[in-house]
């Protein structure tokens, strides 16, 4: 008697540190099998580069198999779905959709593929496939809301136009207050320019370490950890800074809600989840967060993430694999090719 074949889903999350790739049963028996790798796609005029991420994520896709016990091939087994979620994707995933569809039914059989932009998968990671809001705030910022008819987007506008309450937004606004006490403006703290001296010297010399880096945004961000022990020390304008973050996260999440009806408050039974590595701050933000979520949205439910964007990822494929996808499909947020080469002219 022959043993029945395995459906596995794979799941990828792409982002500025490295890349992700999770192997999983497409029945949801047990946990996932993660493997990471610590060099980030190659992005460069055509955008995010598919060959560079096949590169990548093939061998890691096969090393997964071999640690399941199916071989480096998957002998025994089927890729039913992958779900790809990498940064960038909306405005730079062209060569991804392009290619990745041929290319993963070549090398692996897969008959159905999403390609998402990580604040969906990281959304899928926190609310699943229900309705809702997500905040996902690290470096940077985005929020991003479905009834599931469609898509609602705020901020992800970048350190220069916006991510409002991100990490670099924290640590920008912690360095503009240390250096307003270098100079006796108003505004300054002496908490914080003592901290920002402790990491990189006389703050004098701190724009000519700054501006010439092309990791601007998390040199800013690594600020942020500094200005929450500062306000966990009492400083009020490390306080003050935060609970502005902390405005601007809500105002974000409030965009997204679904447009209230006559008669029914903004966000009126709305879960609205937040994730990411700002959050890990504790209580310095999340004070202040639960503070104007009754302030901006009183009827709303601050509900806590599920999982991460890896977790929403193998979700997203989980769903595709069994034909139950209910997150609504875009071409910038979520692109569903209707085949993949595999499966056409079935």
């Amino acid at each position: 008697m022959s043993t029945p074949s395995v459906r596995w889903v794979v799941g990828v999350d792409s982002g500025g540190s490295g890349l992700r790739v999770a192997l999983a049963d497409a029945a949801g028996a047990g946990a996932p099998e993660v493997v990471d790798a610590r060099t980030p796609v190659r992005t460069g005029p055509a955008g995010i580069d598919a060959r560079h991420l096949l590169e990548l994520m093939l061998p890691m896709v096969r090393a997964l198999f071999v640690r399941t016990g199916h071989g480096a091939s998957g002998t025994g087994a089927e890729v039913a779905a992958v779900a790809v979620g990498a940064a960038g994707m909306a405005t730079l995933g062209g060569q991804l959709r392009a290619e990745l569809p041929g290319a993963l039914a070549t090398e692996l059989g897969v008959r159905r593929l999403a390609l998402a932009a990580d604040a969906v998968t990281a959304y899928a990671g926190a609310l699943g496939q229900r309705p809702g809001a997500v905040v996902a705030a690290g470096t940077g910022v985005i929020a991003l809301g479905t009834d599931l008819a469609g898509w609602r987007r705020a901020d992800g506008w970048g350190h220069l136009l916006g991510d409002c309450g991100s990490g670099a937004w924290i640590g920008r606004a912690g360095l503009e207050a240390a250096l307003r006490a270098h100079d006796g403006r108003r505004g300054g703290s002496t908490a914080l320019l003592s901290a920002a001296e402790s990491l990189w010297g006389p703050v004098t010399g701190l724009p000519g370490q700054l501006y010439p880096r092309t990791d601007r945004p998390a040199v800013l961000a690594s600020f942020a950890p500094h200005v929450a022990r500062c306000a966990i020390e009492g400083d009020p304008v490390a306080e003050e800074v935060l609970g502005r973050a902390a405005g601007h996260l809500v105002e974000a999440a409030a965009a997204v809600c679904p447009p209230a009806q006559q008669g029914v408050a903004r966000g009126a039974g709305v879960d609205v989840a937040l994730t990411g590595g700002l959050f890990a701050m504790g209580d310095p933000l999340l004070v202040p967060v639960r503070e104007q979520m009754a302030a901006q949205l009183p009827a709303a439910r601050l509900v806590p993430a599920v999982g991460d964007p890896l977790a929403g990822a193998v979700s997203i494929a989980a769903a595709l694999a069994d034909d139950s996808l209910r997150l609504p499909t875009d071409p910038a947020l979520l692109h569903v090719p209707l085949a993949a080469p595999a499966e056409r002219g079935r």
